[in-house]
């Protein structure tokens, strides 16, 4: 599976990093104790945006849900930083009164870096709602938040059984046709996760289906380890009898 250190594994998209990837937390263990929650409560009204968005970043590291309101309306801020570290923000402090606002800005944000921390969120909250935007977004935006939508699309697992239904079959397009590998890559492992929620049903099996061709088939070794991995994970007995006659044959 890839994430957001792996970004730059995406052919000539590079630039879709964000500059917050590589900005180190604002606290260690060494550096000291968090933030303070009320001064971080103040900053987000500040007027400057460098401490609105310090601020949001913040709450990746502090878990208060009086963050919640503010850090929503932050994701309509002018500044795409201040609106990123929003969406991080509310990833670590994930309620359903976000995900409206989430989705609001999904679907009208021009920042490739702000869709990704959305979609990132997104999952995190762990709602029913979220299925719909985050399988668009696998299917339509760039590869960048693609990358996320598809891992983002494993937390429906915990949602429900009639939301892990939904999210198989994009994940399994995605697998099959997304031009990215990393994107594929990230589809095998999500594909693994929703399955541990399945009963054995023509949805799962479809699913295995999916898994056992992308590890048979896929031109790049590491889509091909994250359908094997997933495979093992799962258990399938097909998919394990699959990897045992393959690597018996020298296939790998």
């Amino acid at each position: 599976m890839y994430d957001e250190e792996d970004l730059s594994l995406l052919d000539g998209e590079e630039e879709l990093e964000s500059p917050l990837d590589n900005i180190a937390p604002l606290t260690t263990e060494s550096q000291g104790p968090k933030p303070d929650p009320e001064e971080m409560l103040a900053l987000l009204e500040n007027h400057q945006p460098q401490q609105r968005m310090l601020a949001a970043r913040a709450f990746c590291d502090l878990q208060d849900t009086r963050a919640t309101p503010h850090l929503i309306r932050l994701l309509t801020d002018t500044c795409p930083l201040v609106r990123v570290s929003a969406a991080y923000g509310i990833g670590r402090n994930p309620s359903p009164e976000a995900v409206e606002p989430l989705i609001n800005q999904l679907n009208k944000d021009w920042n490739g870096y702000v869709r990704k921390g959305v979609v990132w969120a997104l999952g995190n909250c762990r709602d029913r709602r979220s299925l719909a935007p985050l399988a668009d977004a696998l299917k339509t935006d760039i590869s960048a938040v693609r990358l996320w939508s598809a891992s983002a699309l494993a937390q429906m697992a915990d949602v429900g059984y009639e939301t892990v239904v939904g999210a198989i079959p994009p994940v399994i397009e995605a697998l099959v046709q997304d031009p990215v590998a990393a994107v594929r890559s990230n589809c095998a492992w999500t594909i693994g996760q929703l399955c541990r929620e399945l009963p054995s049903n023509i949805i799962y099996a479809t699913a295995i289906d999916a898994l056992i061709q992308a590890f048979a088939e896929d031109k790049d070794l590491g889509v091909r380890e994250d359908a094997k991995a997933s495979l093992l994970g799962v258990g399938d007995p097909r998919g394990l009898q699959l990897i045992e006659t393959l690597e018996q044959e020298g296939w790998f």
